[in-house]
């Protein structure tokens, strides 16, 4: 089965991670099929940067994203709806 998951990288006690597809019989940093993007945990806000038409090209393929990554494009990715983004515009402040 192909996988789509964080693979490790950086030095000790700095992660970064690149989001690979992979075969899910591999180890974690072992061979990868392709590179879509990458992960910066330690950056403030977190940088994620997926390329999203070949995510959508590889799930629609049968590929399983590992819950980490389907977590980082839940959070990241997903563009959140204009009203639950912005309070209500129209408070009475001073009255």
């Amino acid at each position: 089965m192909v996988a789509i998951r964080l693979r490790r990288a950086g030095s000790k006690k700095r992660p970064f991670f690149r989001v690979v597809v992979t075969d899910s019989r591999s180890a974690r940093d072992s061979s990868f099929v392709e590179i879509l993007g990458h992960y910066n945990p330690r950056s403030k806000p977190a940088v994620v940067q997926v390329d999203k038409e070949r995510m959508s090209y590889w799930l629609g393929k049968g590929a399983q994203a590992s819950d980490s990554v389907r977590t980082l494009i839940r959070r990241h990715l997903t563009p959140v709806p204009a009203s639950a983004a912005a309070p209500a515009a129209t408070s009475e402040v001073g009255k």
